[in-house]
């Protein structure tokens, strides 16, 4: 959520963040709603001090006759408040539905662009596997192998759904266990096992509702939401809490299975696991100081990179731009590794900083000094900055793994960095 406080004061700077994302803004509604709250919280104000007054000179009445006469003007003031009362609810509800459907502003640091083809690559690493032989789709590599069930995935759960078996389950449970314990154990993460349902809350905590919630699976009854990625219950964590500024940063990784309906995605990626309506993915998300986020997404990109650098994955780096920034993002880099069977680049991490946009959606606040924490302190209350991204993403880590590492006979090569997860074993198939 934007301050409101910023729109109100830099109207012009506003207009110009949202200009350069290419997003059409009622900005002029916006303001519209914020007077008239401020107008009505006056009038409430005056109103009530007029009662403070009344309720004196009520008991200081010369006469009974003086003091119904008081009596009488008491009752129409307080049928006004009360209309006032529920006019500026009315208001601030129909503000905040406002504020929250409003992106984020982009750093001045990200470059201008219309869409994803106006990303920047920033830099290409590693260097892509010189085959013997035509590198096949993981799609024909893991029917082939028996590893990937497709039939058996659509008969039980439909479209876009599917099984691993065999030793392709046990790879994927490898790699998500080798980034946890890198994260854990190299990087500095505390490990977190999150919910995979939270409440509405905490979903419009991180931005994904009232703006995304067509793309989000819903258990109706009881109001609980499915998961689209640790983020969500993870940065809701520390929701409406004040953090003691000497604690920060606070690093967490968490894995997850993740839910989404994918109606933006209808017709992209369709073979093959490239895109699903449920997958794994492992998360890293850090609380961090204002001063310091920028670098502290630098840091965080860095750990990210580092899975695919121990997995020897070629991948390159891409600055989006302001037209493929995220809803909540201020400044986001995608880490895109090289499937030489599929011939193309996928993205496997989106590593975003997201400033106070989430913090103050959540009211994730944090205060330095000896008083700070739940009780407060002298020193000034700040909203931390919030970032996050995948370290990785099942299942295109899996596509990398199995499109680079594949044998002529069908069989796999694996990553050095795999082997401790397999016994020892070098080649599995």
């Amino acid at each position: 959520m934007l301050d409101l406080r910023q729109i109100r004061e830099k109207t012009d700077e506003v207009r110009d963040g949202f200009a350069r994302l290419g997003v059409a803004v009622d900005l002029d509604a916006v303001l519209a709603l914020d007077e008239r709250v401020r107008r009505l919280k006056n009038e409430s104000q005056t109103i009530a001090a007029e009662q403070n007054k009344l309720s004196k000179d009520i008991a200081r009445a010369p006469s009974p006759e003086a003091r119904e006469a008081a009596k009488a003007v008491g009752a129409a003031l307080r049928q006004k408040i009360e209309g006032l009362v529920a006019a500026l609810g009315v208001a601030e509800g129909e503000l905040e539905t406002k504020l929250l459907e409003l992106p984020n502003l982009p750093h001045p640091s990200v470059p201008v662009g219309k869409d994803d083809g106006d990303n920047k690559i920033v830099r290409e690493e590693g260097v892509k596997r010189s085959f013997s032989f035509a590198p096949v789709p993981h799609w024909d590599f893991g029917a082939q192998a028996g590893i990937i069930d497709f039939d058996r995935g659509v008969k039980v759960s439909g479209s876009r759904f599917y099984l691993l078996k065999g030793w392709g389950a046990r790879l994927q449970r490898a790699l998500i266990s080798l980034m946890l314990d890198l994260h854990t154990q190299k990087h500095g993460y505390t490990e977190i096992l999150p919910p995979f349902m939270v409440r509405r809350e905490s979903l419009v905590g991180t931005g994904n509702l009232p703006k995304f919630g067509d793309n989000l699976y819903r258990d109706a009854e009881e109001d609980f939401w499915f998961i689209p990625t640790a983020e969500v219950p993870v940065t809701n964590m520390y929701r409406d809490e004040i953090l003691d500024g000497a604690d920060l940063p606070i690093k967490h990784v968490a894995y997850s299975a993740c839910f989404r309906r994918e109606q933006m995605a209808a017709g992209r990626d369709t073979r093959g696991i490239k895109r699903g309506h449920q997958f794994d993915k492992v998360e890293l998300v850090k609380f961090v100081r204002p001063e310091t986020s920028l670098d502290e997404l630098t840091g965080l990109l860095a750990d990210a990179e580092d899975v695919l650098k121990v997995l020897e994955l070629p991948y390159r780096v891409v600055q989006m731009c302001t037209g493929d920034l995220s809803f909540s993002a201020m400044v986001k880099f995608d880490l895109e590794l090289w499937a030489p069977g599929c011939n193309e680049w996928l993205e496997v991490s989106s590593c975003s900083n997201f400033g106070e946009f989430q913090a103050r959606r959540a009211k994730i606040r944090f205060k330095d000094g000896k008083g700070s924490g739940k009780d407060g302190g002298k020193d000034k209350t700040r909203f931390v900055h919030t970032l996050n991204g995948s370290g990785l993403a099942l299942p295109r880590t899996l596509i990398g793994v199995l499109e680079t590492y594949q044998r002529a006979d069908g069989k796999l090569d694996l990553p050095v960095a795999l082997r401790p997860y397999f016994g020892g074993d070098e080649v599995v198939g």
